[in-house]
């Protein structure tokens, strides 16, 4: 890209629907041991689900996984996952705020909805990533952080399980960077050693 610069990015938030359980997980494993800033996933699953997210999302990763909780902070070097039933908020203070507000695109948690509180709290400070999908959800919310300044990461649709979402995306936008998975994490991991800081 032209005009090279350095930003701080103090969250990467992560979207996922069918195919996203695999994805993520693959996601994980390609992670530095070291990474350290805070990743949030939203991952489409019915509002009845009660999962061992840390064994599902963490097994064999290396990597903390734990369910968000209202009001919790998000610290360094942590994975966490939305809970089933609940929109997911992102505050200007990094801690997160639970919604049961109406379902979006027929999803609650919505990605859309959590992108976009992304993109009006933290700006170019985030890095948003959309995974694979079988529907749109996510598309508008990603294509805000983009506009405003945040990095944007869409999944090759060529690699994706599902790759509709990652396409849905790709239709509205032309994002920073159409990535495999292996190639997302190495962008990620160019961070452990840089203090969180990327230059573009």
């Amino acid at each position: 890209m032209s005009n090279p610069r350095a930003r701080r990015i103090e969250l990467i938030a992560v979207g996922a629907s069918a195919g996203g359980v695999a994805a993520i997980r693959k996601l994980l494993t390609y992670l530095h041991p070291e990474f350290h800033i805070p990743i949030l996933v939203v991952q489409h699953m019915p509002p009845t689900a009660r999962l061992d997210v840390g064994l599902i999302y963490g097994g064999g990763t290396g990597a903390r996984v734990v369910e968000v909780e209202d009001k919790m902070k998000l610290e360094p070097g942590i994975v966490y996952m939305a809970c089933p039933g609940y929109h997911i908020l992102v505050e200007r203070d990094r801690t997160v705020a639970l919604s049961v507000d109406d379902p979006v695109m027929y999803s609650r948690p919505s990605i859309d909805v959590f992108f976009m509180s992304v993109a009006r709290s933290l700006k170019s400070r985030a890095i948003g990533i959309l995974l694979t999908g079988a529907n749109g959800d996510g598309a508008e919310g990603l294509q805000l952080i983009h506009e405003s300044g945040g990095v944007t990461i869409v999944q090759d649709p060529e690699e994706a399980e599902s790759p509709f979402m990652p396409r849905a995306a790709l239709n509205r936008f032309e994002p920073s960077f159409v990535l495999e998975l292996g190639s997302i994490a190495d962008l990620l991991n160019s961070f452990v050693h840089s203090q969180t800081e990327l230059s573009l």
